[in-house]
C-alpha cells in the first residue's frame, strides 16, 4: 500500500480496527545475514510489543527481503519478553537503563544491511516499512527519518504541549544551532544503512539519543530523506518525562554548540571589556571610574574563560569523533602548541608583574586618585590572572592534543545490491499467514 493510500485510509477510520495486522507464524531456518533488521526498544510494553512484532514481520514480508525483528528489553517486568518471543522476535537484554542504551544494544545485535528502529508501543505502524526504506533501496539516501509532522498525527496521539511547544521548539533549536532543515527531530521511526549506522558512532544513553542521530547524520555527511508517517496513540503508559527529557535534549544541543554558546560570547566580552579599559584609561579619576575598570577586568576574565572553555569543547568534540574538523580546528592545529601557550602565559604574567612593581613604586593610594595609576593597577592584576589562566589552559589543550584522533574521512555508504524480491517461502523457509489479529 503506497503512503497516499495509507494516509487517506487513516482518515477514514480510527480505533481498534487500526490495530489489525497479519498474524505471522515463523520458522526461522535461514542462516544468512538478513537484509532488514527491525530494532524495538522495550520497557514494560506487554500490551503492545506483540502487535508491533507482528506488524514488523508483515512489513518485512511485504518487501520481499529477508529480515529479523529484535526487541531490546530494558528491564521489563510485565511479561514483555515472553510476548515478544512468542511472536517471533529475538530478544536481547540491556540492563543499563535508558532509551539510547536499549537502542544501541539492539543495533549491536542486529545483522541486517538496513536497520530500522521504532518504538514498541504501537505508536508507529511497522507495516509501512516498504515506504520507509524505499529511498534507501532506490539509492537516494543513507538514512531515512519518518516525519510525523509531514504526515498525520492522530488527535489523541500527542499532547498539545508536545505537539505545539515541545517538539517544534526543540526541532527549531536543533535546526538553528546545526544549520539543518528537519521537520521532526524526535521521531521514533527511522531507517539506516549499516555503514551509515556504523559511521555515526552513536553513544548517547537517554532520550537525547533521538537528537544525537540527527546531529551525527549531518556532521558525518549522510544523505538524509524524510518520509511522512502516521503517528497513533500509544498503548500503555508513556515513559517520557516532559520537563526532564526536554531539558536533556536541550542540554545536549547546547553542549554540542561551543561556538555559539561559548566562543562567540567569550570573544565579544573579552574584546569589549579590553576596549573599555583603554577608553577608561583616558577618563578622569575617582572611585566610580575605578569601579568601572574593575568591572571591565572581571568581564574580561569571564570572556577569557568562555573562549578557553569553548576551545576545549570544540577540540574534544573533534578529537572524540563527535564532529568533523573545520576552519577553527585547522587554525588550532596550526597555531597551538604547549610551548607557544607557555610562552604567551609567561609574557602576560611578566608584563603584569612589571606593572605591579611600578605601582608599588608609585604607591597604591594613587590608584584611587589618579586615573593612570588606577588603569595600571587593574591592568596589572588582569594580565597576571590571564597569564596564569593561559598556562593552565595550555596544559589542558595539550592533553586533548595527545588523545587518539577518532575522526576519519567518511567512507562510502553504499549497502550493496539487495537481492531481488523473493517469495515469503524463499525468504524464511516456512512462513504462513494465518489471518488477522484483532
Amino acid at each position: 500500500m503506497v503512503f497516499n493510500e495509507l494516509f487517506a485510509e487513516r482518515r477514514a477510520y480510527t480505533g481498534p480496527e487500526r490495530r489489525r495486522s497479519p498474524r505471522v507464524s515463523l520458522n526461522l531456518r535461514d542462516d544468512n545475514a538478513p537484509d532488514i533488521s527491525v530494532v524495538m526498544p522495550c520497557l514494560n510494553e506487554s500490551l503492545s510489543v506483540g502487535l508491533c512484532v507482528e506488524k514488523a514481520w508483515a512489513g518485512i514480508l511485504s518487501t520481499g527481503l529477508r529480515g529479523e525483528v529484535i526487541v531490546a528489553d530494558n528491564g521489563s517486568t510485565d511479561g514483555s519478553v515472553a510476548v515478544a518471543r512468542a511472536k517471533g522476535a529475538r530478544v536481547v537484554h540491556q540492563p543499563a537503563p535508558g532509551y539510547g542504551n536499549a537502542c544501541l544494544r539492539g543495533f549491536d545485535e542486529s545483522r541486517g544491511r538496513i536497520v530500522i528502529m521504532g518504538d514498541s508501543d504501537d505508536s508507529y505502524d511497522f507495516t509501512a516499512i516498504p515506504q520507509l526504506i524505499a529511498p534507501i533501496l532506490a539509492g537516494d539516501c543513507d538514512y531515512v527519518l519518518g516525519s510525523r509532522f509531514k504526515g498525520w498525527i492522530e488527535p489523541t496521539a500527542m499532547t498539545w504541549s508536545h505537539r505545539y511547544i515541545g517538539n517544534p521548539v526543540l526541532t527549531a533549536v536543533l535546526n538553528l544551532l546545526f544549520d539543518l532543515k528537519v521537520s521532526d527531530a524526535h521521531s521514533g521511526l527511522r531507517a539506516f544503512t549499516r555503514p551509515a549506522l556504523s559511521h555515526m558512532a552513536l553513544r548517547c544513553e537517554g532520550m537525547e539519543f533521538a537528537s544525537e542521530i540527527v546531529i551525527r547524520a549531518a556532521r558525518v555527511g549522510l544523505q538524509v530523506a524524510e518520509v511522512p508517517i502516521v503517528y497513533y496513540p500509544r498503548i500503555g503508559e508513556s515513559k517520557l518525562h516532559s520537563l526532564r527529557d526536554g531539558w536533556r535534549h536541550l542540554r545536549f544541543l547546547l553542549t554540542l554548540s561551543p561556538a555559539l554558546m561559548a566562543l562567540l560570547p567569550g570573544v565579544l566580552l573579552l574584546a569589549g571589556s579590553l576596549s573599555a579599559q583603554v577608553g577608561l584609561a583616558f577618563a578622569g579619576g575617582g572611585s566610580q571610574t575605578l569601579w568601572a575598570k574593575v568591572v571591565c577586568a572581571l568581564i574580561a576574565i569571564v570572556g577569557a574563560g568562555l573562549v578557553t572553555g569553548g576551545l576545549f569543547a570544540r577540540t574534544y568534540s573533534v578529537r572524540s569523533g563527535f564532529e568533523q574538523p573545520g576552519l577553527l580546528w585547522d587554525w588550532l592545529t596550526r597555531a597551538f602548541s604547549l610551548e607557544r601557550g607557555l610562552v604567551t602565559s609567561a609574557g602576560l604574567t611578566l608584563v603584569g608583574i612589571v606593572l605591579i612593581g611600578i605601582q608599588f613604586a608609585l604607591g597604591w593610594g594613587s590608584a584611587i586618585t589618579s586615573s593612570a595609576s588606577a588603569s595600571n593597577a587593574v591592568m596589572a592584576l588582569l594580565l597576571v590572572i590571564l597569564g596564569l589562566q593561559t598556562c593552565v589552559s595550555s596544559f589542558v589543550m595539550n592533553v586533548f592534543s595527545v588523545l587518539p584522533g577518532a575522526y576519519a574521512p567518511r567512507p562510502s555508504m553504499a549497502i550493496g545490491a539487495l537481492p531481488a524480491a523473493v517469495s515469503p517461502a524463499e525468504t524464511w523457509g516456512a512462513v504462513t499467514l494465518t489471518g488477522e489479529a484483532s
